[in-house]
């Protein structure tokens, strides 16, 4: 329970107006409920003839009313109503009439129970946006490194099977956890008016009731967690599944995926299983303590009416009304003491990404830059993912308007060093300066706002293409989303699409070719218009006539830009104004093309692979 108002405090704050009402209305529902009835008394003293009085039973003011003789009072001036009007109209009509009363307040009743629970499904359904809300917003906020660590589908999982789980459970179980406490209080405080040695007598039953739930409880709980891991196993696969058919049906390997996602799959239904099983007890364990405590309490009332009279026959019947009502509450109370352990289990693997600190951070009060002036410098740099470290000692200087060029063996170091600059990493030794700044001083908007990517792979998204090329700026025309892609030799295919620029791509732009997703992307980074530019292998996996399209793209873009470009093919980047070679981390060769030739080094030795391939 600590941690449910650990998780309560957290988000329910803003929908504080529509809490205050709830309480407000099961408080009213509760009073109306009690009070509506106690006209099953009159009319069982009626029926049963308990009460022959000639005279009426003399009025008692309500101001000599203590806390010692309020079920006195009130019980003697309803007897004084009820014989009066017995007196006046007669039994029949006096019955009709309590029955009216009966009727009316049922119904106030019910209408303020409607509004306790109508008040809480702005809560409820708030909540939950939140959630997902801030699970997003985490996520577009964490850095790269934290995603390289995550299963893309088990992200997926917690944002769809564990918010749905924690609505399901949880905020579901609001309307009992805002409802419940004041009916059971409401209802206790009615007992004990009516009969307080019976009441004591009952309570020695109910901490039994509630050890018992609480103890499955938390088995419940355990048994969730292990469940929505499973379930997180089953979305990664089918994600995986997803991104790699092609390469699934070109090694006849439908089977063997198959028998995977069978195997975890069936795992996860055996635990979810157990768990709706457990669940699925707490309703008929409830009943039956419930019926078990009726049969105890009629035992010792009965005792206290026929032998005792300490209470008459039709209050009694009354107190049993009221205690039949507290049980249902307790019931559901049992029911959530079950629902809500399994939305906890479910908050607990959120909160692994709500919680998750990001270790790029902005200074409290960083530097602003609007524009790029000078150089970008690294001075000696040095980075590692976790033991390993990828780069080592790098010293390096981009003039403002250069191309320089980053080539080397796969797994070198080159996209790690290019992502230092946006500050997708952050270094552990050293500095990356712009402009003689450090980027850690800079605020992230204005560095990143510096920068345009061009990748290996052309990331895009399932939208239209004007969407896609005007992505990174708001409030494009589209005047300037067509001359970005005349630049990028984009226009022509664009508008021979079926709704040209307003044509959906597909998803991340599988009804185009690569060559194509390619340009969309350098017309994407040429709306940016930035002053750096950082090719990732941008042409490198395309056709030799791609490949000259994109290639002639990028002279456009690359022109009065500052470039650093990462090259697998060294015959897109002899014209770079400087070249540097990185081999296991460090910079073993720089110069121009043909400088690097002469030193007959590691670069000669690529260039010869190159030209014998």
């Amino acid at each position: 329970m600590k941690d449910l108002m650990q998780v309560l405090k957290r988000f329910v704050p803003p929908y504080k107006k529509y809490l205050v009402l709830t309480v407000l209305f099961n408080i009213l529902s509760a009073l109306l409920n009690i009070f509506s009835f106690m006209a099953i008394i009159p009319i069982l003293n009626i029926l049963f003839q308990t009460e022959k009085v000639i005279e009426p039973v003399a009025w008692m003011p309500w101001s000599e009313m203590t806390l010692g003789n309020i079920s006195e009072i009130v019980s003697n001036n309803a007897n004084h109503l009820v014989q009066e009007m017995i007196m006046s109209w007669g039994p029949t009509t006096t019955m009709l009439v309590i029955g009216l009363f009966l009727a009316v307040a049922t119904f106030l009743k019910t209408g303020a129970y409607f509004l306790s629970s109508a008040t809480i499904v702005p809560i409820r359904t708030g909540v939950v946006r939140d959630i997902r809300n801030q699970l997003y917003q985490k996520i577009n906020t964490l850095p790269l490194g934290f995603f390289s660590e995550e299963r893309k589908g088990d992200i997926i999982a917690r944002m769809s099977g564990d918010v749905q789980e924690i609505e399901n459970s949880i905020m579901a179980s609001l309307d009992m956890l805002f409802k419940n406490p004041i009916l059971i209080i409401s209802y206790f405080a009615a007992l004990l008016v009516v009969s307080w040695q019976l009441t004591l007598f009952t309570l020695f039953f109910v901490p039994v009731f509630g050890w018992f739930m609480g103890f499955v409880g938390k088995k419940l709980k355990a048994k969730s967690i292990k469940a929505q891991t499973l379930w997180s196993d089953t979305m990664s696969i089918v994600e995986e599944t997803l991104g790699g058919l092609r390469i699934i049906k070109a090694f006849i390997a439908e089977e063997k995926m198959n028998r995977k996602f069978d195997k975890v799959n069936s795992s996860y239904r055996d635990h979810i299983m157990r768990v709706n099983i457990r669940q699925a007890l707490a309703h008929p364990m409830s009943e039956f303590l419930g019926t078990v405590m009726i049969i105890i309490v009629l035992w010792f009332g009965g005792i206290l009416v026929l032998n005792q009279h300490v209470l008459d026959g039709s209050t009694f019947v009354y107190y049993l009304v009221i205690l039949y009502s507290i049980i249902n509450p307790l019931k559901e109370f049992s029911r959530a003491s079950y629902n809500i352990p399994k939305g906890m289990a479910s908050m607990e693997r959120v909160d692994k990404i709500l919680m998750a600190e990001s270790n790029i951070c902005e200074k409290k009060h960083p530097v602003h830059i609007s524009d790029f002036q000078h150089q970008i410098e690294f001075r000696d740099v040095s980075f590692k993912y976790a033991d390993k470290w990828v780069l080592r000692h790098i010293n390096l200087v981009i003039e403002k308007g250069k191309t320089i060029a980053l080539v080397g063996q796969s797994g070198g170091g080159k996209s790690t060093l290019v992502d230092l600059i946006p500050r997708y990493y952050d270094v552990q030794e050293g500095e990356v300066l712009i402009d003689g700044i450090n980027v850690k001083d800079l605020g992230i908007h204005d560095l990143r706002q510096l920068i345009g990517n061009v990748n290996q792979e052309a990331i895009l998204f399932n939208d239209s293409f004007y969407n896609n090329i005007a992505f990174g700026v708001d409030h494009a025309t589209q005047e300037q989303v067509e001359q970005a892609a005349r630049i990028a030799n984009a226009h022509d295919f664009i508008i021979a699409s079926e709704h040209g620029y307003d044509t959906n791509i597909g998803d991340r732009g599988g009804r185009l070719s690569g060559g194509q997703r390619q340009r969309i992307s350098i017309a994407r980074a040429i709306l940016k218009n930035p002053p750096i530019l950082i090719l990732d292998e941008a042409t490198s996996a395309l056709d030799t006539e791609s490949e000259r399209l994109v290639q002639d793209a990028l002279e456009r873009l690359m022109k009065t830009r500052t470039t650093v470009a990462i090259a697998h093919r060294l015959s897109t980047i002899r014209n770079a104004d400087e070249i540097y070679v990185l081999h296991e981390g460090q910079i073993v060769e720089q110069g121009m093309h043909e400088e690097l030739l002469q030193m007959d080094g590691y670069y000669k030795k690529l260039n010869d692979m190159q030209s014998l391939g």
